[in-house]
């Protein structure tokens, strides 16, 4: 999902009464890869690597199993009849099993619940998946956020490698001296498109991995230019849609 200057005008008015990111000069801007590296540790990312992670979303159990490049990633739940399934994403693709037998899947359907089950182990993880060969990055300045200061780094993705939402455009705010992962935007385009704007609550450590929940919020008016989100949450502008909770998570090695 491409960055689309549609509210170009708005954010110039609301730019008067917020906040602003000091815009970078070229030579001076801190590399992202090296901010996103610094996140990774504060988060305790490498915790991910050759390791079994168990959490539950939304009424559904998640695992993610990973070693040495190969990765497994796991949904269950039950429907209202007791009927059991189990969705398995692998390097090679995914299968879905119905009370234990595996049944044939459209490619259509294999691709939405491989993007489905993807997507919450992205977000759960994060920023585990920031230093993926396919994520470009770009530091858009910095910002102010509650009175806490942040680096601002936009991150796309790479057609080869970088999955079906590889157009997907994500806004990440890094704390300047802690280098936590505390804000995230992105908008996308499926089901009529939008845009969210995501802070960290309810902060813990789990064997060493930095663990979150976040508000989800909405812009108000709708807006998807995800790189003044910032502005628009300093100004009030924004609408609070949902929680995201992930309870229960466990971490082995």
């Amino acid at each position: 999902m491409r960055l689309i200057w549609l509210y170009f005008f708005l954010f110039l008015g609301i730019a008067g009464c917020s906040p602003t990111p000091n815009q970078p000069d070229a030579n001076d801007a801190p590399n992202p890869t090296t901010l996103i590296n610094q996140a990774r540790t504060a988060h305790g990312s490498s915790r991910v690597d050759s390791s079994t992670i168990t959490f539950d979303f939304r009424g559904r159990h998640y695992v993610s199993q990973r070693s040495g490049g190969r990765f497994q990633y796991e949904r269950q739940w039950a429907d209202t009849t007791g009927t059991a399934y189990r969705d398995v994403l692998t390097n090679d693709g995914l299968y879905r099993e119905i009370n234990g037998e595996r049944v044939p899947l459209s490619a259509k359907d294999s691709a939405a619940y491989a993007g489905s089950v993807n997507s919450v182990l992205y977000f759960a993880l994060l920023p585990y998946a920031l230093n993926d060969p396919a994520v470009q990055t770009e530091y858009l300045g910095t910002a102010t956020l509650k009175n806490e200061p942040y680096h601002k780094i936009r991150v796309t993705f790479r057609a080869e490698g970088g999955g079906e939402d590889y157009q997907d455009e994500y806004i990440y705010w890094f704390h300047r001296d802690r280098h936590t992962m505390d804000y995230l935007a992105y908008n996308y385009q499926v089901n009529g498109g939008g845009a969210r704007f995501r802070e960290a609550y309810n902060i813990r450590m789990v064997e060493g991995l930095r663990v979150a929940d976040y508000r989800n919020y909405k812009p108000v008016p709708h807006s998807m230019e995800v790189a003044v989100f910032d502005s628009l949450f300093e100004a009030g502008q924004m609408e609070q849609v949902s929680l995201i909770e992930t309870e229960n998570l466990t971490l082995s090695r």
